[in-house]
């Protein structure tokens, strides 16, 4: 340890009581709990901005969109860090969960979740020829509903022992079905039709690269964090676009007292447990700074670099496709029984039948793109069109967001650009079979006459978001208790003021803040 030295020239001081590394969402919210519980807080962020995957952006030149280009929704951001922090923030819930178009006897048809309990009902019993469906429907949400509203509040508190948290659930059977058995298991029990079975699975295969039947139970995982947000499940708009939340945020912390310097790429964390040292790296040279405590918002694997330490095994591997579109209007559908105005509010399914999903898993696993590539779809605008300019809403554009599952990092490891452009083409093939017309033919054209789409694999993702392999929640999501090295908060690591506040960490994954809140309270040694 050498003391403060270097570029830190121009920072308010030489040292700190907290150098947060990495000024995405994470790190906002700890920087803003620490700094408003009088502690001096300096960010270190890499790229000119602050936001890391939870920003907007106009990503089509001359077009006055503005997307929630990596993350889109809200669900597991506890009110109570919003509420705390001061967020000038909101979010809109959707009318409609969700649409999944469907071929029955050669007609078009689908299933719509939403409009109300009898519409719901109806869409069942048209889709499947009765109302058993929907009741089996009914009663495993009803477990799940009650599963998230005793585990959801647990996240901002100290991580509890896996036998507390089984008693808190106090429900034996749901704790089987989540907790211990492949989901596979439950999702064909409870459903006979493969379209519902697939539509309940899907929320195991967010980021997730993993079978029904995985024995590793990575799905049950994944499943969990989907279902219990907010205690409810929902999955909601944020208003404004994602870097409404994070504008927010960067904006609560420099209010709190915190400082936040863009341009400013960590590049190594020296610690004798007491105190440490972040050196970084600017346009001008590089630099350190001295920290009582370090939050290291990255993921576990570049913290570990950071450090000098091996990188955790196994390495992580990101498993989506995430495309943005703007349209000039929505598509027409060939069921013409839903409005595309609802069928597009919600989560639009594709190719995400049960067996679809399975083979989809089983070819990639086999080193190949999925033939039918599942994907789900939805239409921020058409909950919050303030992401629209004027003349763009009043003309009746529209964004779309797609993100495809079973597409693992591997596959796009020989030609990149080759597999991108394959695996867009056959997305978008199995989109257009439930469409009256293609989707091409409903874009957008930027400034210089170019479609209006873009498309980002593992691959884009870590190299414009230094996510590991594009994994987007840094690593496999763990279970929301403790193990053993887990530490009271789960954020602690191998060095006692050396904290992970990244989606790394336990109870990390979407857009949270929780790990940034439990890094906060760590250090502060609540």
């Amino acid at each position: 340890m050498t003391g403060p030295a270097g570029h830190g020239a121009g920072f308010r001081q030489g040292v700190y009581d907290a150098v947060v590394v990495g000024g995405g969402h994470n790190g906002l919210v700890a920087a803003a709990y620490l700094a408003r519980a009088g502690r001096s807080v300096l960010v270190l962020e890499r790229l000119g901005h602050t936001g890391g995957a939870a920003i907007s952006t106009r990503p089509f030149a001359g077009v006055d969109a503005r997307l929630s280009r990596y993350s889109y929704l809200v669900s597991l951001l506890p009110s109570k860090i919003v509420r705390e922090l001061g967020l000038d923030f909101g979010v809109r819930k959707r009318g409609v969960s969700s649409y999944t178009p469907d071929v029955r006897a050669g007609r078009p048809t689908g299933l719509l979740v939403g409009g109300g309990e009898e519409r719901t009902r109806e869409s069942f019993v048209r889709l499947t020829g009765s109302d058993q469906e929907y009741e089996q429907w009914r009663a495993f949400y009803r477990t799940t509903a009650q599963v998230a509203a005793k585990v959801f509040p647990t996240l901002t508190e100290p991580l509890p022992t896996r036998e507390a948290l089984r008693a808190r659930i106090d429900d034996e059977a749901a704790w089987r079905m989540l907790f211990e058995e492949p989901l596979g298991r439950a999702v064909e029990h409870h459903f006979d039709d493969d379209l519902v079975r697939g539509v309940v699975l899907t929320d195991a295969l967010i980021g997730t690269f993993a079978d029904a039947h995985d024995p590793g139970l990575a799905q049950n995982r994944c499943f969990l964090y989907h279902v219990i947000g907010g205690g409810t499940g929902d999955w909601d708009v944020p208003l404004g676009g994602m870097g409404a939340f994070t504008d927010a945020l960067a904006d609560a912390a420099r209010r709190a007292g915190a400082e936040i310097a863009t341009g400013h790429e960590a590049v190594r964390i020296e610690t004798d447990g007491t105190a440490a040292e972040v050196t970084f790296r600017t346009a001008a040279g590089e630099g350190t700074v001295a920290a009582r405590t370090v939050l290291v918002g990255a993921s576990p694997r570049a913290m570990a670099e950071l450090l000098g330490e091996t990188p955790p095994k196994p390495a992580a591997e990101g498993a989506q496709l995430k495309v943005n579109m703007l349209l000039k209007r929505l598509p027409r559908l060939r069921d013409t029984s839903v409005d595309p105005r609802e069928a597009f509010a919600g989560t639009f399914h594709v190719a995400e039948g049960y067996a679809g999903l399975a083979r989809a898993y089983a070819e990639a696993a086999a080193g190949e793109l999925p033939s039918a590539p599942p994907s789900e779809i939805y239409c921020h605008s058409l909950t919050d069109p303030t992401i629209l300019g004027p003349e763009l809403a009043a003309a009746g554009y529209q964004t779309l967001t797609l993100f495809g599952l079973h597409t693992p990092a591997r596959l796009f490891e020989r030609d990149h650009a080759e597999a991108r452009e394959v695996l867009l083409a056959a997305t978008l093939a199995q989109l257009d079979a439930h469409l009256a017309e293609p989707i091409a033919d409903c874009l957008a054209e930027d400034a210089e006459g170019r479609p209006c789409i873009e498309a980002k694999t593992p691959l884009d993702l870590e190299r414009d978001l230094r996510l590991p392999g594009g994994h987007i929640f840094h690593s496999d999501l763990s279970w929301p208790y403790a193990t053993a090295g887990t530490g009271r908060w789960g954020v602690e690591t191998g060095h006692a003021n050396v904290l992970l506040c990244g989606a790394g960490a336990v109870r990390g994954g979407g857009v949270s803040g929780v790990p940034g809140h439990n890094a906060a309270m760590a250090a502060l040694g609540r």
